[in-house]
């Protein structure tokens, strides 16, 4: 686990560096808003094709090839955008860089396979205080390296350099959680099985309505992560500077809250109960955002917003991860990575789409729609837990 942690903190230093300073490399090589919105979904639809492919084979081969390998294209994707000197350049960089977006699905399967059911929410927390704390210091390093005269070139080649560092670390120090005899056993299951398509599971396992949370929720992350950085340069003129800052110090609350709390929160409260009352504050982030006309005002609605979704994750990782069986994890890791990676197409495309006929008003408070809808299957769940509960203590009354 140590290591794992520390291999995805190291690349997501590197994917951090970036998201500051797509929004102002794109529009410097003639991109609009809306062209913006389509780089960000590129990058996500490649992901969505193949992040369940990933999955499938790392239940096959092992998590770690599959890792290592993910980080040496993804240096490679830095490589190309740190050289890019037209639009298309730039496209062809995130299409590469989401095709191997897969690290995430498999690690994620690599922390269930290390993890007992009981501390799965607080083991998923670690990772997702790996992913808080590499978007600590990524956004951070990128504004500051960009600097104010706009330099791409330097942040792009130092996520590169990270992305490198991680496949060597990883390579070297990190142990296969998918060992071979778990392989072999999976290789025999499939034989005498056949074919069985990742919908299947998910209806056999009842999981098909909790994969849909993973796409909620991308498409809250992307639509604040395209919407902030623009509405905060059209507002108040921030550059990568400031928006690197601002995320810098969102990813420290980040990996406080997952490393720390949500372990003790869901075993205090519920994972259920912990997950609505975490939708409910982003939702209540971009009721913020949507009135918001001021400096404080906006950045608490984003800090609002992304603690609320901070909280989400780790707790639906640990749901779907105790929900199925051991010889589908990364499969349906993989398909929830992939789900995630949809809601990331379609969270930039309707924002933009909105943005380009309305005001920031109109984007913000489509994010509210959102956050009623992700809201929706865990008040459901509430509902049929309190039921259950009820009748079962009527039963024993009698």
């Amino acid at each position: 686990m140590p290591i794992l942690f520390l291999t995805v903190f190291i690349d997501l230093i590197g994917f951090g560096i970036v998201i500051p300073i797509l929004p102002f490399l794109a529009p410097k090589l003639g991109a609009t808003n809306f062209d913006i919105a389509l780089i960000i979904v590129i990058y996500s639809v490649f992901a969505g094709l193949v992040g369940t492919l990933w999955g499938k084979l790392s239940d096959k081969i092992g998590r770690k090839p599959v890792i290592i390998f993910c980080l040496i294209v993804t240096a490679f994707s830095y490589f190309l955008l740190a050289n890019a000197e037209t639009l298309t350049m730039v496209y062809v960089a995130r299409i590469l860089a989401g095709s191997v977006a897969g690290i995430y699905g498999v690690a994620s399967a690599m922390v269930a396979d290390l993890s007992t059911p009981e501390n799965r929410a607080k083991s998923m927390g670690l990772v997702g205080a790996a992913f808080g704390l590499g978007m600590v210091f990524g956004p951070f390093l990128g504004g500051v390296l960009a600097g104010d005269e706009l330099n791409f070139f330097l942040p792009c080649m130092v996520a590169m350099g990270l992305s490198i560092f991680a496949s060597i670390f990883g390579f070297i120090f990190m142990k296969e959680s998918h060992t071979k005899d778990k392989q072999k056993a999976h290789k025999e299951w499939r034989q005498t099985s056949g074919k069985t398509s990742s919908y299947k599971v998910l209806k056999e396992s009842g999981n098909r309505w909790l994969i849909s949370q993973f796409f909620l929720h991308s498409m809250v992350i992307t639509i604040v992560s395209y919407l902030f950085p623009l509405w905060m340069g059209a507002i108040l003129d921030w550059g990568p500077r400031q928006i690197g800052i601002v995320f810098g110090i969102q990813g420290l609350m980040m990996a406080a809250l997952q490393a720390k709390l949500i372990g003790v929160f869901a075993k205090r409260f519920g994972e259920m109960q912990v997950l609505a009352f975490g939708i409910g504050l982003l939702t209540l982030g971009f009721t913020f955002a949507t009135f918001s006309t001021t400096q404080p005002f906006m950045i608490a609605s984003f800090f609002i917003t992304i603690t609320g979704a901070s909280m989400c994750m780790p707790l639906m990782n640990s749901l779907i991860s105790q929900r199925t069986d051991m010889k589908h994890r990364g499969r349906i890791m993989g398909a929830s990575s992939a789900m995630g990676a949809w809601g990331r197409v379609a969270g930039p495309l309707i924002a933009g789409a909105i943005l380009s006929v309305s005001d920031y008003h109109y984007a913000w408070a489509f994010g509210i729609l959102i956050g009623l809808a992700y809201l929706t299957w865990p008040l459901i769940e509430l509902t049929k837990q309190k039921t259950k509960l009820a009748a079962t203590n009527e039963q024993q009354y009698d």
